[in-house]
């Protein structure tokens, strides 16, 4: 399971003693610190007067669902030197406090064990001392925890889809507005969440919420969230990081294979049945045949068949599911 790129924010209110975030290099975790006006030398002499600064990994990772996850969550960020991981539709039902193995904890929220759901992922010695639990919907929670003498506040969050109520998607910001409006303003914040949405590439008139490294064009769910950075003066963080393409979003669907990947899945996919059949290259059997003897079809004809099933379901529904006009 590999982590991808995550919109997380930076409040930057331009007020004394506001603690901020700051992503760290690579642009995939979070190193929470402090973030002032002025020089490099300023800030620097800033934080030694004013304050502590803590350095941690923070990710966040839509997992599909959770069931059965837990051991291989576990071992990527022990692999990976993760901190804290925020989780999307975790799709558990319940409230509470569960050990995944290898010394990490997750605080989970749900009320539907087949869709949405959150989560926090967090190292166990960090998870003794948490100090407060929200959990407001199974599309948004925070965590408040006293890491190292700084009060930290992670967020989880999952916007709703694109196909999704204009409605739902309106509650989920004002949700999470509220989220972050009550945290004091001496308390450090983070958010981790997939907001389903695509904030365009270029920033002309919003330099100051966003960098240019995005991908495709902005749509309604990508403008939601400059708003949202600019509501709460914060800053869509990775789209200052230069990254490959694939990790600068959270979750892809109906991804279309290149030739080369459909070729190497190809290969890979023969030699396991030709693993299960007790057949080897010496002996000379073609493709056909052993596709034909275990009555599997092509693997790159499946990807291409679930594709255009999905296609089909889009242009099959009503214009009003995406939010247009009414």
């Amino acid at each position: 399971m590999r982590i991808v790129s995550t919109l997380n924010f930076i409040p930057v209110r331009l007020r004394p003693g506001l603690p901020t975030t700051a992503i760290g290099a690579g642009g995939n975790w979070a190193t929470v610190g402090r973030r002032s006006i002025g020089g490099r030398r300023v800030r620097r002499q800033r934080e030694k007067r004013k304050g502590k600064s803590i350095g941690l990994r923070i990710g966040t990772l839509n997992v599909g669902n959770m069931t059965g996850k837990g051991r291989e969550l576990a071992d990527m960020m022990e692999r990976r030197k993760v901190d804290i991981l925020c989780v999307q539709e975790t799709r558990w039902k319940g409230s509470k406090a569960h050990s995944i193995g290898a010394g990490f904890k997750l605080f989970y929220y749900g009320v539907d064990s087949k869709r949405n759901g959150v989560g926090v992922v967090l190292k166990e010695e960090f998870g003794r001392n948490v100090l407060e639990v929200k959990r407001v919907t199974d599309r948004v929670m925070s965590l408040k925890s006293e890491i190292e003498g700084v009060m930290l506040n992670v967020v989880s969050g999952y916007a709703p889809q694109v196909g999704c109520e204009l409605e739902e998607k309106e509650r989920f910001w004002s949700e999470l507005d509220e989220v972050i409006e009550s945290i004091p303003m001496g308390e450090r914040v983070v958010i981790g969440a997939d907001f389903n949405g695509h904030v365009g590439e270029g920033n002309t008139g919003d330099e100051e919420v966003m960098g240019k490294v995005v991908v495709k064009e902005r749509n309604l769910e990508g403008q939601m969230v400059v708003d949202f950075a600019k509501r709460m003066d914060m800053a869509v963080v990775n789209t200052y990081f230069q990254k490959r393409e694939e990790h600068r979003v959270t979750y892809k669907s109906g991804v279309a294979l290149r030739k080369r990947q459909e070729s190497e899945l190809e290969v890979a996919e023969l030699k396991m049945l030709r693993f299960s059949l007790g057949v080897t290259r010496l002996d000379r059997i073609r493709n056909e045949y052993i596709r034909g003897t275990a009555h599997v079809g092509r693997l790159g004809d499946k990807v291409r068949e679930a594709r255009l099933r999905w296609f089909g379901h889009v242009q099959r529904r009503e214009s009003e599911a995406y939010g247009g006009n009414k």
